[in-house]
C-alpha cells in the first residue's frame, strides 16, 4: 500500500523525494539506468511519465522531454514494459504520470489492470478532473491502485475536501499556479496553502512545481511529506549526465537521510 509504504520511510528520514523523469528520454535505456540512479542516490519514490504529445500541465523543459521521447519511437507498451521492470527490481515505490488520452485510448481497465499486474503502486493523471473521473477512479481502486489527486492554491476548501476525499496514497499540492519549471518562491504563501491542504486531508503530502535545491526542500520540512522534483532533474541530467543527476539527489538530503537501495521482495 503506497500510504503505508511513504509512512514507513518517514521513519527515518524528515521528508521525502520523489523524483519526476520521462520515460524514453533521452532513450528508453538511459531511462533504466537513471531510476537506478535515482534510487541509489537517495530518491524515495519514482514518478514516471508516459510521454504525450500535449502535456498540458508541464512546462518547456518537460514538454521537450516528452517530445524528444516521441520522436525516440517511444510507444506506451514500451513504457509500461521498462516500468514494470523497474518496479520489479527496485525497492522504492513506483508512480506512474500521463495524460488521460493515453489512458482512455489503452483502455482505462486494461491500464489500469496491467499498472497492478507489474506492481506499480500510484497512478497521477493531472487533466483529469475528479468530476469526470469516476470510471478511472472505480478501476484504479478495484485494482488495488493509489489514485494520486491534486490540489492547487486557488481549490476552494469545500473542493479540497472533496478530492482529498477520493485520493489514495498521497496528494499533490502544487506549489502555485502555471506549469513546470518556472521558479517558485516558496514563503508564507505556501505554508499557508499547505496548512489548507493539511486540514483537507490525513494523507500525506507531495508538493511539487519548482523545487529545484536544498533550501526548497528544506522549507518543505514540516509542513509535506514529500518534495517533488522534476524540470531540475533534467537539467542536471542534461549538463552532468548520470554522475551528475546522482550528485544532485544526494545534495538535497544528508547523507544519514538516504537509504539504501534494496532489491523488491515482490510485495506492497
Amino acid at each position: 500500500m503506497l500510504e503505508q509504504r511513504i509512512r514507513d520511510r518517514l521513519t527515518r528520514k524528515p521528508i521525502l523525494l520523489m523524483m519526476h523523469t520521462v520515460l524514453g528520454y533521452p532513450s528508453l535505456e538511459a531511462s533504466m539506468d537513471l531510476m537506478e540512479t535515482l534510487a541509489g542516490s537517495g530518491a524515495d519514490v519514482l514518478e514516471l511519465q508516459i510521454p504525450f504529445t500535449d502535456p498540458v500541465a508541464d512546462g518547456p523543459r518537460i514538454i521537450q522531454a516528452n517530445e524528444q521521447a516521441i520522436r525516440n519511437g517511444v510507444t506506451v507498451a514500451g513504457c509500461l514494459e521498462l516500468t514494470g521492470a523497474a518496479a520489479r527490481s527496485l525497492s522504492v515505490p513506483i508512480v506512474v504520470m500521463t495524460y488521460y488520452n493515453v489512458v482512455y485510448r489503452y483502455g482505462v481497465e486494461r491500464f489500469a489492470e496491467s499498472l497492478d499486474d507489474m506492481g506499480v503502486e500510484g497512478l497521477l493523471i493531472p487533466d483529469l478532473p475528479p468530476e469526470e473521473g469516476e470510471r478511472f477512479l472505480h478501476a484504479v481502486k478495484g485494482k488495488g491502485l493509489s489514485p494520486v489527486l491534486t490540489l492547487s492554491p486557488t481549490t476552494p476548501e469545500e473542493r479540497m475536501d472533496r478530492i482529498a476525499s477520493l485520493g489514495r496514497g498521497f496528494v499533490y499540492c502544487v506549489a502555485r499556479r502555471g506549469v513546470t519549471g518556472c521558479p517558485t518562491r516558496f514563503a508564507s504563501e505556501t505554508a499557508s496553502y499547505l496548512a489548507r491542504c493539511r486540514k483537507a486531508t490525513g494523507l500525506p503530502l507531495a508538493v511539487g512545481f519548482g523545487v529545484s535545491g536544498r533550501e526548497d526542500v528544506a522549507f518543505l520540512e514540516g509542513k509535506a511529506e514529500i518534495a517533488v522534483v522534476g524540470t531540475e532533474l533534467l537539467k542536471r541530467l542534461e549538463r552532468g549526465g548520470q554522475e551528475g543527476v546522482g550528485a544532485f539527489v544526494r545534495s538535497l538530503v544528508s547523507p544519514a537521510d538516504v537509504l539504501q537501495p534494496l532489491k523488491n521482495t515482490g510485495t506492497r
